[in-house]
């Protein structure tokens, strides 16, 4: 394994992240996150272009205890701040954009290749990677 301080996005991130379409509904985002096994997506628009993240908790949030219709309500209604980083980029400008934005999943961007979404770096990406101190103090971070 390379030292952290070498160590790029792309030789940590995941890879194969699927998005959820903007226009799509808010209840297609719920099966697919149940279908994926995961707590959120990226929303790409029509231009296959990242518009930004949604959440389980986003939607519990903002639409079921809004009493919003599911179906009727579009993924891209919730994209909200958008946060990305380039899959050339150092891992720990990654480690350091989610300590500020407080956020546990960061989209992958690479910029090389018309700015695609690529993969996404998660708490598990990065725990697998950096120091139990780093770890640590991104934990009290993002969790603050």
């Amino acid at each position: 394994m390379a030292k952290t301080g070498t160590l790029r996005v792309r030789d940590i991130m995941t890879t194969g992240t699927q998005c959820i379409g903007e226009n799509q509904s808010i209840l297609d985002a719920c099966r697919m996150m149940r279908d994926l096994s995961v707590g959120s997506l990226p929303i790409c628009g029509s231009d296959d272009r990242l518009k930004g993240m949604i959440t389980d908790r986003d939607i519990v949030v903002q639409c079921c205890a809004e009493g919003m219709d599911l179906e009727r309500t579009n993924a891209g209604r919730l994209a909200g701040e958008l946060h990305w980083i380039d899959a050339d980029a150092p891992m720990t400008e990654a480690l350091e954009m989610m300590e500020r934005h407080q956020v546990k999943r960061l989209p992958v961007i690479d910029v090389r290749n018309n700015h695609r979404l690529c993969g996404m770096i998660s708490e598990q990406n990065l725990a697998r990677n950096i120091s139990d101190e780093q770890l640590a103090e991104f934990v009290e971070r993002v969790y603050a």
